[in-house]
């Protein structure tokens, strides 16, 4: 069992280094103490993560991501698109989805990743990525 201020995550079932990915990201943690049937670590050190506030999208992007999804999937009018929206459920195939991405590019001037694209399952997660692009584009 592995515990972090009293909470017992049991990683017996999976091996050591997904269970420090559970981990990954705390700042405030210095280390963490590891035992099983088998072996048993006294404690592991980790680097601190530098400490990052992600926040949503703001609504004017958004809406301008949900237009363009609109358009690219030649949507009716009366259909209806929010930040929920996932692509597949408004019919979007992959061939669909590269050409969003082509087109969220064009209208906010940045470049997405193969990655990051292929990570994209609804309008926020697209609205989200575009806000943090944006922002470090002007950084």
């Amino acid at each position: 069992m592995a515990s972090i201020a009293g909470i017992a995550i049991p990683v017996s079932a999976r091996p050591l280094r997904q269970s420090l990915q559970v981990f990954n990201g705390l700042s405030a943690l210095k280390s963490v103490s590891f035992s099983s049937q088998r072996r048993s670590f006294r404690s592991i050190r980790l680097n601190p993560a530098p400490f990052r506030v992600s926040c949503a999208a703001k609504p004017e992007t958004l809406d301008k991501v949900c237009g363009i999804v609109k358009k690219q999937l030649a949507l009716a009018d009366d259909v209806s698109i929010t930040g929920d929206s996932k692509f597949a459920e408004l019919g979007a195939d992959s061939l669909d989805t590269v050409e969003i991405v082509m087109g969220l590019e064009e209208a906010f001037g940045i470049t997405v990743e193969e990655e990051s694209a292929q990570s994209i399952v609804t309008v926020r997660d697209a609205a989200n990525m575009i806000e943090e692009l944006v922002e470090a584009k002007t950084a």
